[in-house]
């Protein structure tokens, strides 16, 4: 089978580094990291991409920069739902998708505790990005060979989120949310013009919900919403719509 997404070739930062090698490496990173986004020149940051080219800082400090940037914020968190942000945080900072609802309550968890920042350095600074891109290379799409702790389950996931080199990340709606909340293989689609037909179960889910409720004393009301598979997606996106978080999806009887 013809798999769209495939792995990019790693690209390394090495000490005899000359201009042009530098400026494949920026390329690189803002390709990876803004998800394919076009950036016109007055978006480039320039104090980041100097202090790089001295040394001063390391690849992984300028993905880090980028990440915390507000274009990063712009682009994915301030138009985007909690989830779709998490599921592409996973894809810029560690080339893969999330593997299951844990490592996305995890990341809830990260950021409604400790704030933005800390959800970008969670990646940045995790073991994993250490052990697969250390100070010098730049993160890249890791879907067409076996990692190291990583389920093979992980790689329709990552296919369902990297549709092809002149994809973009500018679609604001989570890709893998019900999938991951049901504990189901992911479903590919083919991109336009393609063959591929996909399908699921017809399972029952418990979705619970919290909401700030509006009043003199600000507190989070919670609610719970029992739907068929079918229905997950329209769902998801009309608590999204109210302005509800979802803080669990699991299967019943």
């Amino acid at each position: 089978m013809s798999l769209w997404a495939t792995a990019s070739t790693a690209a390394e930062l090495r000490q005899d580094a000359n201009e042009d090698d530098l400026q494949i490496i920026i390329r690189t990173v803002y390709k990876q990291v803004l998800g394919n986004q076009h950036l016109m020149e007055g978006q480039r940051l320039s104090s980041a991409e100097s202090l790089l080219r001295d040394g001063s800082i390391s690849v992984r400090d300028f993905v880090r920069i980028v990440g915390k940037s507000e274009l990063y914020r712009a682009l994915f968190f301030n138009s985007s739902s909690q989830y779709r942000f998490i599921e592409l945080n996973f894809k810029h900072f560690l080339g893969r998708a999330p593997q299951d609802q844990s490592e996305i309550s995890e990341h809830v968890c990260i950021y409604n505790e400790h704030g933005y920042d800390a959800e970008i350095n969670s990646y940045i600074d995790s073991d994993e990005y250490q052990l697969n891109f250390g100070e010098n290379v730049v993160p890249y799409l890791r879907s067409t060979s076996t990692q190291t702790g990583v389920k093979n389950i992980a790689f329709n996931r990552t296919f369902a989120l990297a549709r092809g080199m002149a994809s973009s990340d500018r679609d604001t709606k989570a890709k893998l949310i019900t999938s991951l909340g049901s504990n189901l293989s992911t479903a590919i689609k083919a991109p336009s013009g393609a063959s591929g037909a996909v399908s699921n179960t017809g399972k029952r889910f418990l979705i619970k919900v919290s909401k700030s409720a509006v009043g003199p004393r600000p507190r989070l009301s919670k609610m719970e919403y029992v739907v068929d598979y079918t229905r997950m997606s329209e769902k998801i996106q009309n608590i999204h719509k109210m302005g509800g978080k979802i803080v669990s999806i699991a299967e019943v009887a």
